[in-house]
């Protein structure tokens, strides 16, 4: 466990039974796909942003833990409909659902995680925060409709990429930050947009952060510690922002084999490519740029209570671009 999940342990510990409890189904195979993603881990992340948020801002009953719940539910359906679209054969060190019982249940499963997610929030009974998440799996789904019409095309401008990650990974982030104000607020009879924006742009910097550091340890991370293939961008055609900045700096030749490896998703011609990505500068901007937005994120929190819950929050924007898995 990380030193930021050490900070809520305990309402962590909750959230992570509450999953399991909301998983329940009269339909074997839906628990069976379920339970075995929840038994995966990983660094539920997103969860996390609620209950360091609710905290942060001194909230004392229980209702954050049932939303954490509802963006973890959000965040694994997904994923379930992105190891589909993507083929993906391997998550979290893992065969991925879709790799073990087919594409149909995958998708079926991430379908009953957004229902259930939906029939929370509506438990949860607050229309902002309904809202707020409605619109946000609206734009994911957009993001991925667009990441996947840019898929196998190298002229992908890096505003067009900015984009695709705001709406696929960026904007749950977003939500679960002011959704957890939202809570707070609401329990205190106050409206603070102000505090709600705050936490928005924390969560938009701290997501957009995270996904660019993502795209570069695709080019050189370490596949185990990853808990997936390396070069799997590549061999979806991603033009991911080294790609993008390594075609604009690199020479003609090295652009050209870039472009084509897009267009065909040609993953043998990796080592070749991270060796021009590295040469021509396209990994260290990209680390530049994480590095750029999770200074954003951090200085939104000097609008915070300085507590240990606030102290947590930058710790993880400090972590976002200096992990390696």
């Amino acid at each position: 466990m990380l030193p930021f999940h050490k900070v809520v342990e305990n309402d962590f510990q909750a959230v992570n039974q509450l999953i399991i409890d909301q998983l329940h189904s009269n339909v074997d195979l839906v628990e069976n796909i379920g339970h075995y993603l929840v038994e995966a881990g990983g660094k539920r992340l997103r969860p996390l942003l609620v209950l360091l948020t609710a905290n942060a801002l001194g909230y004392g009953r229980r209702r954050h833990l049932e939303l954490a719940a509802v963006i973890e539910f959000i965040h694994t359906a997904t994923l379930l409909h992105d190891d589909v679209v993507d083929i993906s054969a391997l998550r979290r060190g893992r065969p991925t659902a879709n790799a073990k019982w087919g594409n149909a249940p995958s998708v079926l499963v991430g379908d009953f995680l957004y229902s259930r997610a939906f029939q929370m929030m509506v438990a949860i009974g607050n229309m902002d925060i309904m809202t707020i998440l409605a619109d946000t799996t609206n734009t994911i789904s957009e993001g991925e409709v667009q990441q996947l019409v840019n898929a196998k095309d190298p002229t992908v401008t890096e505003d067009r990429y900015l984009s695709v990650i705001h709406k696929k990974t960026a904007a749950l982030f977003e939500a679960a930050c002011e959704t957890a104000a939202v809570l707070v607020q609401a329990d205190a009879n106050n409206t603070d947009r102000a505090l709600r924006a705050v936490l928005r742009r924390y969560g938009y910097h701290l997501g957009m952060a995270f996904q660019l550091i993502d795209d570069v340890l695709d080019y050189q991370g370490d596949a185990e510690a990853l808990g997936k293939n390396v070069g799997d961008d590549l061999a979806e055609g991603k033009p991911t922002l080294p790609l993008i900045h390594a075609m604009q700096h690199a020479d003609r030749a090295e652009a050209q084999l870039i472009a084509g490896a897009i267009r065909e998703g040609a993953v043998e011609q990796l080592p070749a490519i991270v060796d021009i990505v590295k040469n021509s500068g396209g990994l260290a901007y990209t680390q530049a740029r994480a590095r750029r937005e999770a200074d954003r994120a951090i200085a939104e929190l000097s609008q915070l209570p300085d507590n240990i819950h606030s102290r947590a929050m930058v710790d993880l924007a400090k972590f976002a671009i200096s992990r390696l898995y």
